[in-house]
């Protein structure tokens, strides 16, 4: 963790940096200072790859990333720009603390509770993820109800992948998806900064440490919590278990270890400071979390109005019971009561539970089965990875990546 008071601290983040230092200046102070911090591996590769067309690339990154020999790599990437021979040679030595072997019960308490991870996962910690200012960086680029369904669907399917049994293996697609997720980052931030779009002095680094950091621990102890709140059941061992495989996630996504949780309680404690640190949440996060709740009925293929309209509407109840009145008056959210919002959840969740053990054929339609689904709509992807990045800022612009 760097201790040191932060300098040229990015004018956006001053209001909230004041506050957050009477609850905890040492990591208020850490927080600041990664907002200042991209992630030097991946941006060199982006930047030394710049000269490349977009279907070069990708075979080069295709290649690295499929090929586990490191002296078959060498090889075959022989011409390929040192830096990402020398990104590729850092992936083969994981940090001391990764362990894979722990990973199983995390891995079981996932799929018990998968069709509740979903819920957790859109209703709440995607939400506060995007709720930063990390929001800005994204938002830049357009399109957005499109994006909306292809963000939801690639973050789902990449927390699938994550779970999968050996998707943290170094041959494993979560694996993979996570490093995938760190180049596309890279080259965001390789246009953000080539462009009059973003100004680092009032805002920092576009998708910075500090915001990896962040979403790590919202996507790991923040989902455990809604987790709870939504009636899943798990033990000491398999809470564990889940964190370590979103820590050695958010390391491949690029979090430095300075600001990457070692733990839940470490990962709640940086959420709740992060927080206080960022900016009022404004149009972009606004933008952004009414785009991924209205984006859910359309994964699953629902394209009536009166039924999106449905769903969409029982996706806010839940996410305001789970992030709160205050985030979600911040976000404008429709105004609706949570009492009783998730016990009512929790509720349907026995009923459905029971109901599929006696009739496993039967087809319910309801908002809760809609809901619970999104996470099987968003599971497979017919193309595989695809290891195109955009080629330019604004989406209108860009190749299909």
């Amino acid at each position: 963790m760097m201790s040191a008071e932060p300098k040229n601290i990015p004018s956006c983040y001053s209001p909230g940096y004041a506050k957050a230092q009477a609850l905890d200046p040492e990591i208020a102070a850490n927080y600041i200072a990664h907002t200042q911090i991209g992630d030097p591996d991946a941006d060199a590769v982006i930047e030394e790859m710049a000269s490349l067309d977009g279907g070069t690339a990708a075979r080069l990154f295709r290649l690295g990333l499929n090929t586990e020999d490191p002296a078959e790599r060498e090889h075959i990437l022989r011409d390929a720009p040192s830096a990402l021979r020398n990104f590729l040679r850092k992936l083969d030595t994981p940090p001391d603390w990764v362990d894979a072997s722990a990973y199983m019960p995390g891995i079981r308490m996932f799929h018990r509770n998968s069709r509740l991870v979903l819920g957790a996962f859109v209703g709440g910690v995607l939400i506060e993820g995007f709720s930063t200012n990390i929001s800005k960086s994204f938002l830049v680029t357009g399109r957005l109800r499109e994006y909306g369904v292809r963000r939801l669907k690639q973050n789902n399917r990449h927390m699938i992948e994550l779970f999968m049994p050996g998707g943290m293996e170094r041959s494993g697609d979560g694996w993979k998806l996570s490093i995938r997720v760190r180049l596309v980052h890279a080259q965001i931030r390789y246009l953000l900064n080539k462009s009059v779009e973003w100004d680092t002095e009032e805002l920092g680094v576009p998708i910075s440490a500090a915001h990896m950091g962040f979403s790590a621990a919202a996507f790991s102890a923040r989902l455990l919590k809604h987790l709870k709140s939504l009636g899943a059941e798990f033990n000491e061992e398999e809470r564990k278990s889940f964190m370590k495989v979103w820590r050695h996630s958010g390391f491949l996504m690029g979090v430095p270890e300075t600001i990457l949780f070692r733990d839940e309680q470490e990962a709640l404690r940086l959420f709740d400071v992060g927080r206080m640190c960022e900016p009022a949440s404004e149009l972009e996060a606004i933008a952004m979390a009414n785009s991924l709740i209205s984006s859910a009925p359309l994964v699953i293929g629902i394209t009536d109005p009166l039924a999106r309209r449905d769903l969409a509407g029982y996706v806010y109840r839940v996410s305001r019971a789970l992030i709160g009145n205050t985030l979600a008056d911040e976000l404008k959210y429709p105004a609706n009561k949570t009492f009783g919002v998730l016990e009512w959840f929790r509720l349907q969740s026995r009923y459905s539970q029971t109901m599929n053990r006696l009739f496993p054929k039967r087809n319910r339609n309801d908002s809760f089965s809609q809901f619970t689904s999104l996470l099987e709509a968003s599971a497979f992807d017919a193309a595989g990875i695809s290891y195109r990045l955009p080629d330019d800022l604004y989406a209108e612009e860009s190749q299909q990546w």
